[in-house]
């Protein structure tokens, strides 16, 4: 299994459990780097397993390839002393440890593409790792945002503010109540400009009956 299909798995099982207890998206976004930074830490001590038991192998391979040339050193002196018998049988026993060898060579070559696989997730998670801490400061600055923006929506929405206006209207009724009492109290009381008014309205009206009895005078001699 590749380390970023155990990620998915894992990160999903997260979400999904964050989702149905309604948390945040701030807390999710941490989660998911949390992941991240965990899981690379986990794949950096299984490459860390993978070279120790890399090179374990590569000893075990040059002690059967040390063998194998003893074996046949030990072939070759059996024949130069005419022990064909014992050749055969140091022959035999090279046989079997260039077997070993090759079983170990096969271990190193499967060691070796794990190896070169884990490389290739590890980089592609440590990009992806960084894209996320760089916009991790922007989803929670909009998710901050948005909630403020949503609690002024239901604060501008609920019946608190329905009710405020309310008292305001009959504030200002009252203050109308008042006001309209207190021109009540003012009717028939003339001021100094009243006065002065009255007798600018009275000199309008004096010029326009002057103005009304010259014309009728001018039509009737006409």
């Amino acid at each position: 299994m590749g380390i970023f299909t155990r990620f998915t798995d894992i990160v999903n099982a997260n979400l999904n459990a964050l989702l149905d207890k309604a948390e945040d998206p701030e807390k999710m976004v941490r989660l998911i780097i949390q992941e991240m930074e965990d899981t690379l830490v986990e794949v950096r001590s299984t490459s860390a397993r993978l070279i120790a038991e890399k090179k374990d192998a590569e000893r075990q391979a040059a002690r059967f390839q040390q063998a194998a040339q003893d074996w046949e050193s030990k072939a070759e002196l059996a024949l130069s002393k005419d022990r064909e018998d014992l050749a055969r049988l140091a022959i035999a026993e090279r046989h079997q440890v260039l077997e070993q060898e090759q079983a170990v060579q096969d271990e190193m070559t499967k060691i070796a593409e794990h190896l070169e696989r884990l490389n290739d997730e590890v980089a592609q998670l440590q990009e992806k790792l960084a894209d996320a801490k760089a916009r991790q400061k922007t989803i929670i600055m909009r998710q901050r945002a948005a909630s403020t923006r949503l609690e002024v929506k239901k604060s501008i929405d609920s019946s608190k503010i329905d009710d405020a206006m309310i008292k305001f209207a009959r504030y200002e009724s009252k203050i109308d109540d008042i006001e309209s009492q207190v021109e009540a109290y003012d009717m028939g009381k003339k001021t100094l400009r009243d006065e002065f008014a009255e007798l600018e309205s009275e000199d309008k009206v004096n010029d326009e009956l002057e103005a009304l009895r010259a014309r009728m005078k001018k039509n009737k001699a006409e």
